[in-house]
């Protein structure tokens, strides 16, 4: 089994990325979350990368990716007390909206171009 512990040591928001899946769970100050994975080969099975979003950073949130690397794509993330923590967990509401809007525009830009090409 491959494990990796992430903590937030920052006052803020910690975003933990999860790839390839595009998942995101919020850890808040102090927090920790354990990913693990069944697999137990050779080779890493996690590497971790952080990097800046200077719009995050001036709202006091940081980012992690942790890249599964070896093995299958069902990992599973905990707490500190063992509860599995899902995609989403801990989002702001405000963070919802704006990626809901987000997408909708995307989906809106899409449609439109589709009509031009497809008339």
């Amino acid at each position: 089994m491959a494990v990796m512990d992430v903590r937030n040591d920052n006052k803020g928001w910690l975003v933990l990325w999860l790839e390839p899946l595009g998942e995101d769970r919020w850890l808040r100050p102090d927090e920790t979350f354990r990913i693990r994975s069944d697999y137990d080969g050779d080779e890493l099975a996690f590497s971790i990368t952080s990097w800046v979003n200077e719009e995050d950073r001036a709202a006091g949130i940081e980012n992690v990716t942790v890249w599964i690397e070896a093995g299958d794509f069902d990992v599973q993330v905990t707490d500190g007390a063992g509860n599995v923590v899902e995609c989403g967990h801990h989002r702001p509401e405000e963070i919802d909206r704006k990626w809901a809007e987000a997408a909708e525009a995307a989906r809106k830009r899409v449609s439109e171009r589709e009509a031009r090409t497809n008339p």
